[in-house]
Formats: structure tokens, sequence, C-alpha cells
């Protein structure tokens, strides 16, 4: 028991228990006022230095962030271009290769047209100088066969070759107006 309380119970007060005594009181706050003072002097710069700190690495932070969203947006923007610059290539290629189409098209069309015109023409050619070797084998013919009947019709030999062929002529070229008056031949 303490002092006070000794005190009182030989006086009959009573004493309130939950009242400290007065030199506790007084401990007490020195006590708190020198745990005040080290926190004052020691703990709270050291806590403020810590805040600060931390307030330093968020705002950094932030700074960074902002710092790679403009950075992506960047990023982002350049993507876009360059796929906006690749989109225009691909429509230039498909066109300069829509036009070369066009002008092997066209190419291949003439040069089939310029084969087709050669191929007739040579067709043409082969079927004149056929009907040239043709016509003078006929003439040939006709005129073997014009001594051989002049000779049975007149019963000897016309065996004088000039006089031969100079009457084949003159049978053919006869043949040939009467032909071209009546419209056939070429």
């Amino acid at each position: 028991m303490t002092t006070q309380t000794v005190l009182a119970a030989a006086t009959g007060e009573d004493v309130n228990p939950l009242i400290p005594e007065t030199y506790d009181i007084v401990w007490s706050v020195v006590c708190i006022a020198i745990i005040g003072v080290i926190f004052y002097k020691y703990v709270i710069p050291r806590l403020m230095k810590v805040l600060d700190e931390r307030a330093d690495k968020i705002e950094g932070g932030l700074q960074r962030a902002e710092a790679a969203q403009e950075e992506a947006q960047l990023t982002l923007q350049q993507y876009q271009q360059q796929l906006a610059e690749a989109r225009l290539e691909a429509a230039r290629i498909r066109e300069e290769a829509r036009t070369q189409g066009q002008q092997i098209l066209a190419q291949m069309r003439a040069d089939a047209q310029a084969e087709s015109d050669r191929i007739v023409a040579a067709g043409h050619s082969q079927l004149e100088a056929q009907r040239q070797q043709i016509l003078t084998e006929l003439r040939a013919e006709v005129g073997q066969t014009a001594v051989d009947l002049a000779e049975k019709i007149i019963g000897q030999s016309v065996s004088d070759e000039a006089k031969q062929a100079a009457s084949i002529e003159r049978f053919l070229s006869e043949l040939d107006q009467s032909n071209a008056g009546i419209g056939v031949g070429r």
C-alpha cells in the first residue's frame, strides 16, 4: 500500500484508488516530455524523411507511368502510321500488278493476233503455191492428153516438140479465155 492510502486509512478518509499520487503524475509528465522530445528530435524527422521518400517514389512512379503512357501513345501512333503506309504500299503494288497484268494480256493478245495473221498468211501463200503447182501439172497433163488425142484423130505422130508446145499453149490459152468468159476458174 502506498503512504497516502495508509494516511487516509489512519485519518479515516475515503481515498479514490483510481486517482494516482502526485509524484506519479509528475514523473509520468516528465517521462512523457522526454519521450516527446526524443520523438520530436529523432523519430518524427526520420518518419517524415521516409514519408517524403515514399511521396517522391509515388510521384516519380506517376511521372514514369505518364512518360511510359506517352511513349506507348507515340509508339501506337507510329505503328498506326506504318500500318497506313503499308496499306498504301500494298494498294499501290496491287494496282501496279493489275496494270502489268493488263499490259501482259494486251501484249499476249497482240502476239497471238500477229501469230494468227502470220499463220493465215503462210497458209494462203502455201495454198497459192499448191494451186500454181496443180495448175502447172494440170496444164502439162491436159497438153499431153490433147497431143495424144490429136495424134489419134490425125492418125500420125506429132513429134515436133516446138509445134507440140505451141499447140498446147494455144489450146490452153483458148481454154483459159473460154473459162474466164464463163466465170469458172479463179
